[in-house]
């Protein structure tokens, strides 16, 4: 058989195919500037030439629904003016330049928080960012009370990861007591500062094991071990739903590292009361409040 060699424009060609098919491989990051405050703090920038929100929110998705139908991976980072401005100052960066954004894009893509997009509406893509971020701001504060900690005086443990494991434990205990169904799983604990909130769901077969995505369950069992390790109040409430049965709603209140179980009055009253106002809140048809399920089997020994 004849070898034929390409001739230029055939080489030239095949580059160019290669190069197309790399960059369907090549993960892009777009930048979002969720609401309207973060929007006017970039039109102080020359080089940022948008002046209508809405309009560049539609722009975007445009952008997101091109690069989607060209076979990209795309990913939706949250862009913060203010964390903007700090990185160009630490990282002595023209801020007005469009090539310091996109560092700080690729940056934030790494670091920051990210919604994979596939093909949402923006509508719905920005409260899933909007959450994302809280999620990790939450996780990242409560990572830093708990390496805060140091080690125990008395055993030389570390604090913080002692506590982790404790409530990673506790966690699992919970997840495989409360059987097959959806699990929704709401933790509050309080802090001098702010409410941490971690929520988490996952679901399980009647023959398997509770289905985690392991990202949500290490920022849940870190918020609940806040209040292990500083012994403080706080409570986790399960919620599960099961085909052809009512949902149910079961819950803990922590004691000193323990998640001791409500009663079914102290339930209702807790998911039946504005935490605003503390006053009665109707409760939802379909639901029912129960007591929460002991936890205590197998528990490790609490050291702190």
């Amino acid at each position: 058989m004849a070898h034929i060699r390409p001739t230029g424009r055939g080489r030239q060609h095949s580059a160019t195919s290669m190069r197309r098919a790399l960059r369907r491989e090549a993960p892009t990051t777009v930048g979002l500037l969720v609401d309207p405050e973060d929007f006017a703090a970039m039109r102080h920038y020359r080089t940022f030439t948008f002046d209508d929100h809405t309009v560049y929110l539609r722009q975007v998705e445009g952008l997101l629904r091109t690069l989607a139908a060209q076979g990209m991976h795309t990913t939706v980072a949250l862009f913060d003016p203010e964390d903007y401005a700090e990185f160009c100052a630490e990282s002595g960066l023209e801020p007005d330049e469009r090539a310091s954004r996109g560092r700080f894009t690729a940056e934030i893509a790494a670091t920051g928080a990210t919604v994979a997009y596939t093909g949402q509406p923006i509508d719905t893509l920005i409260p899933l960012l909007v959450s994302r971020a809280v999620r990790r701001a939450t996780w990242e504060y409560a990572t830093m009370l708990l390496a805060g900690l140091g080690d125990c005086a008395d055993c030389g443990q570390d604090i913080g990861r002692a506590a982790f494991d404790r409530a990673s434990h506790l966690l699992t205990r919970l997840l495989d007591t409360a059987g097959p169904g959806t699990h929704h799983v709401v933790c509050s604990i309080p802090t001098e500062d702010e409410q941490l909130l971690a929520v988490l769901h996952t679901s399980r077969d009647a023959d398997g094991p509770a289905r985690l995505e392991s990202g949500e369950g290490a920022e849940f069992a870190t918020v609940l071990a806040v209040g292990v390790a500083r012994e403080s109040q706080g409570g986790v409430v399960l919620r599960t739903t099961a085909p052809d049965t009512p949902d149910r709603v079961h819950g803990w209140r922590l004691y000193r590292g323990s998640l001791l179980p409500l009663t079914a009055g102290e339930v209702f009253s807790a998911y039946c009361t504005d935490a605003d106002t503390g006053e009665p809140v109707s409760p939802e048809s379909g639901v029912e409040y129960c007591a929460g399920f002991d936890l205590g089997a197998d528990e490790p020994e609490a050291h702190h």
